[in-house]
């Protein structure tokens, strides 16, 4: 049995294809390079600091540092640089010409990589209060520290876990962008939001809480398996409170967010394995309409050429029944083997 759904206010549609589902041990997987220990190949170790650029920032027991050319510091918490293969930079060449009517201009903009942990399989899930609470503060402090930036409209945020999510190390790290032009997927929720009288993402949080797909629940965030889902084990995180972008974080709004994202993650391992995925904040700076979230979604399904000729995407895992899955694991050791229905 198919449904076809619609975007809770885009005119955006996915199908929900369970007659082609699979349990979640069909997708469990585990990806072993992941769980070696310090390498000293890998750039990203502690101990390795002169093997990648200098440090932009480095968090040491709540303090804050850089790095000189002369002296790399060691003993960090979390680390932050250039990336040493940037998609933008700071100092682009002129852009060449491409023909009449054709647009291009320079590639101005900031690539950092915010290296989460010293240790090398150290997984957000396994993280300490403390620790996620910290990389919470780093996400934070480099959203703004580039949004404050000329020049910069839009700061993406984000962490590809596994090759598969498209992680080029597999040391656990985030990615930040800091780019000149709006994205279009924004301009298009802005527009959309901006229609409606109240903010959709405040009507969804509430009609969510209360229905079957939600996953967990703290003082200040739910998370739940979005009614339109791109694929299987969507999440979304969404704040209670209305706020649209990190930057308004109250120092007690950080260890809620790192809690729920750590209790997703927990959820997605003890159902799904050590399966690659992604996660980004969507967000706006100077945009008190938006309403900021973060959306995880494991690297299951792959766009063929239906989602890509038509951009509808087929799900074959119901949200309803990927929350149950997750809710069931939630916070709590696996008492069956990962997937089985019961």
């Amino acid at each position: 049995m198919s449904e076809i759904r619609k975007h809770y206010f885009l005119p955006e549609y996915c199908i929900i294809a369970e007659g082609r589902a699979k349990r979640p041990s069909d997708f469990a997987g585990t990806a072993k390079d992941s769980e070696k220990n310090h390498s000293e190949s890998c750039v990203f170790c502690g101990g390795n600091e002169e093997k990648t650029p200098s440090a932009t920032a480095v968090y040491k027991k709540g303090e804050i540092f850089a790095d000189t050319e002369e002296k790399r510091i060691r003993n960090w918490d979390f680390r932050c640089f250039p990336n040493l293969y940037p998609a933008l930079s700071p100092a682009p060449p002129p852009p060449g010409f491409h023909g009449k009517g054709l647009e291009a201009f320079p590639g101005f903009g900031f690539h950092e990589v915010i290296v989460e942990s010293p240790v090398h399989g150290k997984k957000l899930g396994d993280f300490s209060d403390t620790e996620i609470s910290g990389l919470m503060k780093v996400y934070k402090d480099r959203v703004c520290h580039y949004a404050a930036r000329k020049k910069v409209r839009y700061v993406s945020l984000f962490k590809n876990s596994g090759k598969a999510a498209g992680a080029s190390q597999n040391h656990p790290h985030s990615q930040l962008l800091a780019l000149p032009v709006f994205p279009q997927v924004l301009e298009r929720e802005l527009k959309a939001i901006r229609e409606e009288e109240k903010c959709p993402y405040c009507a969804l949080l509430e009609k969510e809480k209360a229905s079957t797909r939600l996953i967990h629940e703290n003082s200040k965030f739910v998370a739940f398996a979005p009614y339109y889902s791109m694929g299987p084990f969507e999440v979304w995180i969404l704040p209670k409170e209305h706020i649209s972008c990190l930057g308004d974080f109250s120092p007690e709004l950080l260890f809620p967010l790192g809690e729920i994202l750590r209790a997703v993650l927990r959820s997605y391992e003890k159902v799904l394995g050590n399966l690659p995925y992604n996660y980004m904040f969507y967000q706006l700076f100077e945009t008190p309409e938006y309403h900021l979230n973060l959306r995880l979604l494991p690297r299951i399904s792959t766009a063929a050429g239906f989602e890509l000729n038509t951009g509808i995407y087929i799900n074959t895992v119901s949200p309803e029944k990927a929350a149950s899955y997750l809710r069931g694991y939630n916070n709590e050791p696996a008492q069956e083997e990962a997937g089985k229905e019961k």
